[in-house]
């Protein structure tokens, strides 16, 4: 029997949400391993015991999957750990993630409930519409990097200019912001010592435009013109076509935590927000605003969020009022407004709500109202009751009070969309109990190559 820390090898027999392989040890064991893909050969390190099976951490990847037959041309894959599939074909991804899915929710469903499939992403490559990049070198004393964290460590940095999942501009703005900056030879932060000078790269894309928003992001030990930097990212071409960039911007940030964030900006060019389009409506969309990372996978789980509303409206006649809880930016709110007599969309986060609302001014829309604060509190600020519930909480789930609250609506029928399946199934069980079941469901893959997906369901009562 292995015991903790002890190393071993084995084949990946299948896989579990989220993101864990099963391997059989030498006595029949059961051993579940982070970050493998079924039919893999793999060496690994007893972490934990528990009394039915052992936790181990991955050590390497020794042969490949037989399904794993195609190339990448990015270098961080697969150390980076951002994505896990990029050697599987995609049609073989959604397979593996639906099957995970299925086994975890069947709980959860009936057998009257309807399954309306895995609804691809339309590419599974570039369609990232935001990344982070940190600064930082592969090793202590290496030289600069700018990229992704290796998985399994906290400093170590590896190069991201050759990213698959983010488009070739994007690619091009990292490859021309750390030649310059090495040739400055400028210092990255060091997070132990609290010094250094450079700390992140973020850049937007929209889909829309194809312009850029770029937010340089330093501390302020250093003071130093940019305005070089941006020639040279003004000039950037793709073939024929420049690069267009909405607007660079350089944000300083001393706080020792190492988040991409800012405590003041300069704009040293153009604006500090671009726009982008969903499902025919506008969004200003500033460094930090939450839009989905994959616009048009959002529009694939938007259009499914509709066609479930349009299956309430056919049964009730009438436009309902709707809360969208948990609203973040208010796109779905003003994606579903128009199959409302009035939507009050409720938020904690001021920024996204004040957000919402400037969006919705945008667009036109004059029956959201944005609320910010805790749905627990807020909900009881609307004075018009809900005829439908539209929950799109955070990974964690819904709070239990928040959810007994939202069942004492006795609503007919909500939606519930997740970005992490095991919390829905938790609160499943607390929906079953109070009388509600899964009507109808779809998986939607906003995140191809890895291992994540949303699960979008029609809750009826």
């Amino acid at each position: 029997m292995l015991r903790k820390k002890d190393t071993a090898e084995g084949i990946v027999e299948k896989a579990v949400y989220p993101n864990q392989g099963i391997i059989r040890g030498p006595e029949g064991e059961k051993i579940y391993v982070k970050g493998v893909v079924p039919g893999q050969r793999v060496s690994f390190r007893i972490t934990k015991k528990r009394e039915t099976h052992l936790l181990a951490k991955l050590t390497d990847v020794i042969e490949r999957s037989p399904e794993e037959t195609e190339k990448t041309d990015c270098t961080a894959f697969p150390e980076c750990g951002g994505c896990l599939y990029q050697y599987l074909p995609y049609e073989k991804q959604l397979r593996l993630k639906e099957s995970q899915l299925q086994e975890l929710l069947r709980p959860c469903l009936s057998e009257d409930t309807v399954y309306d499939g895995i609804l691809a992403s339309p590419r599974p490559f570039a369609y990232r519409n935001k990344v982070e990049f940190s600064f930082g070198n592969d090793r202590i004393g290496g030289p600069l990097h700018l990229g992704f964290h290796k998985r399994g460590t906290t400093y170590d940095i590896l190069m991201g200019d050759t990213c698959t999942i983010v488009h070739e501009d994007v690619r091009a703005v990292v490859r021309t912001v750390w030649e310059y900056c090495v040739e400055k030879k400028m210092p990255h932060y060091h997070k132990t010592q609290n010094t250094g000078y450079l700390r992140h790269l973020l850049v937007r894309r929209s889909e829309r435009t194809g312009e850029l928003l770029v937010c340089l992001v330093t501390t302020s030990e250093m003071d130093h013109d940019f305005s070089p930097l941006c020639k040279k990212l003004l000039s950037l071409r793709r073939g024929e076509e420049p690069v267009r960039f909405a607007g660079i911007l350089h944000g300083i940030n001393d706080l020792p935590a190492d988040t991409v964030q800012f405590q003041r900006a300069e704009i040293l060019c153009g604006t500090d927000f671009l726009t982008d389009e969903l499902l025919g409506l506008t969004f200003k969309i500033s460094v930090f605003s939450f839009f989905q990372t994959n616009t048009g996978g959002a529009e694939v789980l938007y259009r499914q969020v509709r066609s479930y509303l349009r299956n309430f409206l056919a049964e009730s006649g009438r436009k309902p009022v709707i809360y969208d809880l948990y609203s973040g930016t208010g796109t779905i709110a003003q994606i579903v407004s128009s199959e409302a007599s009035e939507v009050y969309a409720v938020e904690i986060v001021k920024e996204a709500v004040q957000a919402a609302e400037e969006n919705a001014v945008i667009n036109k829309i004059g029956n959201c109202t944005f609320l910010c604060g805790d749905v627990l509190q807020k909900v009881d600020e609307i004075g018009a009751r809900p005829d439908f519930i539209i929950l799109d909480p955070p990974r964690d789930g819904i709070a239990p009070k928040a959810l007994q609250k939202i069942i004492k609506f006795d609503v007919p029928k909500m939606i519930y969309i997740s970005c992490k399946a095991t919390s829905f199934v938790r609160d499943m069980v607390t929906l079953r109990d109070a009388g509600w079941k899964v009507e109808r469901y779809a998986f939607c893959d906003l995140f191809p190559q890895t291992p994540h997906i949303e699960t979008i369901c029609l809750l009826s009562r």
